[in-house]
């Protein structure tokens, strides 16, 4: 399998990115947690973990790879678990989190989930990345989507603006911005948020059958067919909406140019949601969020999670206490309130959340009754990273930047990189 091969590959990292140090006997009452959560929304909603923890008696270890994508963070895991030393936990995509269980590395607390029903409270699609062969080894945080946009409620109104209900009244909504004098699309120009916001052009150009073949059944019809053609031709479109200097700008500086006032909307997963509670922003007052026009009716999801590895007996009960904190009701509300995701567990109440928040877990509900709560291709959770992070997330950006030229020359060079990767 690719993907085995790709985290093969990251072997070397150990010589190149240093591994955090072994554990101790001291290190007993301290969870270890290896993670990319480091801009300001990130690290507040992660404090809530780490208090939760702290009340049960255990210190933390906090061990951040910066990196929105995740990327560096996976390369440095795979260095500690190649040298014996995996941490307590490790923020982690599903598969991952599947490669590392089919290695035999991950802890089974399957004693744990059942006393709490985790079975039951649980959707579906997350315990396919959460258990291997029935045994729970894996925790899910949250339950992000990312067929958002988030927009500037007073430039909204400066320029007149309204809900866009389809990819052709978005366009007309940046026209308007652009007119204005304003940057219509805050965009960080690297390759992960491209595809990101490929995952919504694509579901609103097809719909959800389209995007179930395309990307779930990597159905060649559907792969080279027209409707994605027409796909990336829409994302062509919001090329010309970009400011010039969009190129390796991080996610969350981009949404501190919505934030500002700076830039009209940003296509985004809800993480950014976090951004603007940092900022003592507040929904339906000082920002909008709307489904990306043309899937509303629709979840694309990704799910962080907390892979928990063979760590020594003695070290069981730190990371049993993780699990168990980050599971609980209390937990999953407060965390996902400021995260701007919505809780991994479907008996949570939607008191403490804002109208984003409402929407999110009420749009959650509906889409996974109707079979339209789909995987992001994007972020590992329609394929493999493999297909996902590598040809999926290349292709898009080559596109997206002018080196690949066409949208028919996009659309075969995306069916050739998924056969060569399968």
């Amino acid at each position: 399998m690719k993907f085995a091969k790709m985290l093969a590959s990251t072997a070397l990292a150990a010589a190149t990115i240093g591994v955090f140090a072994p554990a101790h006997a001291a290190d007993v009452k301290e969870v270890q947690m290896l993670h990319w959560w480091t801009s300001g929304g990130e690290a507040a909603a992660l404090d809530v973990i780490k208090q939760a923890v702290a009340k049960k008696g255990f210190a933390w270890k906090d061990v951040p790879v910066a990196g929105g994508g995740g990327g560096a963070a996976m390369t440095t895991l795979k260095a500690n678990v190649a040298a014996g030393n995996p941490p307590t936990a490790s923020q982690i995509l599903g598969y991952y989190a599947l490669e590392y269980a089919e290695q035999g590395s991950l802890a089974d607390i399957t004693p744990l989930a059942t006393k709490e029903n985790w079975d039951k409270l649980v959707p579906a699609a997350l315990q396919k990345f959460a258990k291997t062969n029935g045994k729970w080894d894996t925790v899910p945080v949250n339950i992000h989507s990312v067929n958002w946009i988030w927009l500037n409620k007073a430039v909204m109104e400066k320029i007149g603006g309204t809900e866009p209900k389809n990819f052709d009244e978005f366009v007309a909504l940046l026209d308007k911005a652009k007119k204005a004098g304003v940057i219509p699309l805050a965009l960080g120009g690297q390759p992960w948020q491209e595809a990101t916001m490929f995952d919504s052009v694509a579901m609103s150009t097809g719909g959800p059958d389209f995007y179930k073949k395309a990307f779930i059944d990597l159905d060649k019809g559907t792969l080279t067919g027209a409707t994605m053609k027409k796909a990336f031709d829409n994302l062509a479109k919001l090329r010309q909406y970009v400011d010039p200097n969009y190129a390796g700008r991080d996610w969350n500086l981009a949404t501190a140019m919505v934030v500002k006032g700076d830039a009209l909307v940003q296509v985004m997963g809800d993480w950014a949601k976090g951004e603007f509670t940092a900022a003592k922003k507040e929904a339906g007052k000082d920002y909008l969020c709307y489904r990306f026009p043309g899937t509303d009716g629709t979840v694309i999801y990704n799910t962080d999670m907390f892979a928990l590895f063979k760590v020594s007996e003695d070290r069981r009960a730190a990371q049993l206490a993780l699990a168990a904190a980050t599971m609980s009701k209390e937990v999953q509300s407060a965390f996902n309130v400021i995260k701007g995701s919505v809780p991994a567990r479907i008996d949570v109440p939607d008191t403490a959340f804002d109208m984003c928040g409402k929407k999110g877990i009420a749009d959650l509900k509906a889409a996974n009754e109707k079979g339209t709560f789909v995987g992001s291709m994007a972020q590992n959770y329609a394929q493999p990273p493999a297909i996902g992070s590598g040809v999926y997330h290349d292709v898009v950006t080559k596109f997206f930047h002018g080196e690949i030229k066409s949208s028919d020359d996009a659309v075969a060079a995306l069916q050739r990189g998924i056969e060569a990767a399968k």
